[in-house]
């Protein structure tokens, strides 16, 4: 049973139909919420997630898909976005990229390009969400970062600065906007069971297993269930804030 109810109110979900971004959107389709989901350009993939719902949740879906590091086209995104819809009260920032690779040997492109799209893409996406909030006196932002912020990772220099950066701005965009009733917080998944990693060898699977006191790694739907919380009306005294969900990594 679903403890959530998002009926009435129009959530925007980046990076929305993969990986975690496809958990938090199912999580909130199942809540209530009217949901646009966003995606960069992989649109075989995005209408295979939408052919998995339901038909009473595929009618509450809308995507779309533009470049979230790309100022000119998350302007146009929210003028299709006002065309459609009259508020905005949940943005959860999943848009994300990985370019690994170790610092001396780091394409400067690798470099930008992750914190372009990490930080930069969640720049764009919450200051256009703000200013819809804003009237409305009311928000909920939420934004993914990572453990890997806190603690670093060999060969993760770019992915590492970008989400730490996303709490520096996580707390700083709270402060701003708190007395018009946005709230603004971090999730922070660790070791997640998504195609974000599934591209590691198994022995280096094993290894990070082996990390996690938990001994297992977490679900998008654990993910989700956090992102719900922080999302929902009732948590209207927690801002800035960073939630990790790591088993303990």
């Amino acid at each position: 049973m679903n403890i959530y109810d998002f009926r009435e109110q129009v959530a925007l979900v980046t990076g929305g139909t993969r990986g975690i971004g496809a958990a938090v959107t199912k999580a909130l389709l199942k809540a209530g919420a009217t949901v646009v989901a966003t995606y960069a350009g992989n649109a075989t993939a995005a209408q295979k997630f939408v052919d998995t719902l339901p038909d009473d949740q595929r009618g509450r879906l809308e995507t779309d898909a533009f470049d979230v590091a790309d100022t000119a086209q998350v302007e146009e995104f929210f003028q299709r976005f006002d065309q459609q819809h009259d508020r905005l009260d949940v943005t959860v920032n999943c848009a994300g990229i990985r370019q690994d690779g170790v610092v001396a040997m780091l394409p400067k492109e690798s470099w930008q390009r992750v914190l372009d799209v990490n930080l930069g893409g969640a720049f764009h996406v919450s200051k256009q969400s703000v200013l819809r909030m804003l009237a409305r006196r009311y928000g909920r932002i939420v934004l993914l970062t990572s453990p890997m912020g806190r603690i670093g990772w060999l060969g993760q220099a770019n992915y590492a600065s970008s989400k730490a950066g996303l709490v520096g701005f996580c707390k700083s965009l709270a402060k701003e906007v708190a007395r018009r009733g946005i709230t603004v917080n971090c999730i922070s998944p660790g070791f997640i069971d998504t195609d974000f990693i599934g591209n590691l060898p198994p022995e280096q699977k094993q290894e990070y297993v082996k990390l996690v006191p938990m001994r297992r790694f977490g679900t998008p739907e654990e993910v989700a269930d956090a992102t719900l919380y922080l999302a929902s009306r009732s948590v209207s005294y927690i801002t800035g804030t960073v939630l990790e969900i790591s088993g303990g990594l």
